[in-house]
């Protein structure tokens, strides 16, 4: 195991695969994670109780578990979801906890602490800012009869589903309060992870929040940018995986990376991506990610082993 300080950015699915690719290789490991999410359970109690919306706070410790039965089982216990039609039904245990600890604890990152101790975490997990953001978009298309009608969009759930192409993305605030503890750990890392994930409500936003944005241009680390494999389709509908990059340099023109990770599937003009990752003096790293029977999901081995390469080539 090396000890090379790594932060991994994103939120959902895509930072759980990229944490748990980070496990194999290094013993040091913070999540910066996304706190926009505005549908199902993190919707319900983000409303209800004012605070960080938890589920992909939640996601991401238990990405970090240790790979133990003890590990194994309380991750197990934080990703449960109530079923029946009760007013538990369709919350997540972890979510409930996390809010529990919130309410009993002085601070957020104190209170994902604890949860991360349940479960032997090999790292530690904080919200991207100090208070909950809204995702608010202009969408072309978003009412398929006018699909030449711009329309502004709020919420990421609403964002995420949208049958349109997304134009531009904002936050509400537009300068959020930042989490301290998040700026630090990016001030600090030697290597930062930005993605996959969905790209405008989990990727894009953490360049949204300006002292963030500020610390990822100013930090030391080397800094490697994962594309996703579902380029085109959800969000980013009718974009190919050079737009994600060309989109990234709109919102933060003075961002600089070590690298570019693309799966072969993603890549349709290489000459034009290459460029894209020119522009943000990166190299691009085409390799084998996909996870092999399940579609347009990230394997966490095959992820390893790029950022293991990467890691040793610049030691």
């Amino acid at each position: 195991v090396r000890h090379e300080r790594a932060v991994a950015l994103g939120g959902g699915h895509g930072l759980a695969v990229s944490l748990a690719a980070l496990k194999h290789i290094t013993d040091t490991i913070t999540a910066v994670v996304t706190v926009a999410d505005d549908g199902g359970s993190s919707g319900r109690l983000r409303e209800e109780f004012h605070v960080l919306p938890p589920g992909d706070l939640r996601m991401a410790i238990s990405a970090l578990c240790e790979d133990s039965d003890w590990g194994h089982q309380w991750r197990d216990v934080l990703q449960h979801r109530f079923g029946g039609e009760g007013p538990l039904a369709g919350h997540a245990l972890g979510n409930l906890l996390i809010v529990a600890l919130w309410d009993l604890l002085d601070g957020t990152v104190s209170g994902l602490d604890l949860v991360g101790r349940l479960l032997n975490a090999r790292g530690k997990v904080m919200p991207m800012a100090g208070e909950p953001l809204e995702i608010v978009a202009d969408i072309l298309g978003h009412d398929p009869h006018y699909p030449d009608v711009l329309t502004t969009v709020r919420g990421q759930h609403a964002v995420a589903i949208s049958p349109g192409r997304v134009s531009a993305v904002r936050l509400l605030p537009p300068d959020p309060a930042p989490c301290p503890e998040a700026l630090a750990a990016v001030a600090d890392a030697d290597w930062v992870f930005i993605g996959p994930g969905s790209w405008f409500t989990s990727v894009l936003p953490h360049l949204l929040v300006p002292p963030l944005r500020q610390a990822l241009n100013d930090t030391p680390a080397r800094k490697v940018l994962n594309l996703n494999l579902d380029v085109g389709a959800d969000e980013t509908q009718g974009f190919r995986a050079a737009d994600l990059l060309r989109t990234l340099a709109t919102y933060a023109p003075e961002l600089r990376l070590e690298a570019v990770v693309a799966d072969p599937s993603v890549v349709e003009s290489l000459r034009e991506l290459d460029e894209a990752a020119e522009a943000f003096g990166a190299e691009l790293v085409v390799q084998q990610v996909a996870a092999p029977r399940t579609v347009g999901q990230h394997d966490s081995l095959r992820l390893a082993a790029v950022y293991r390469d990467l890691m040793a080539r610049r030691a």
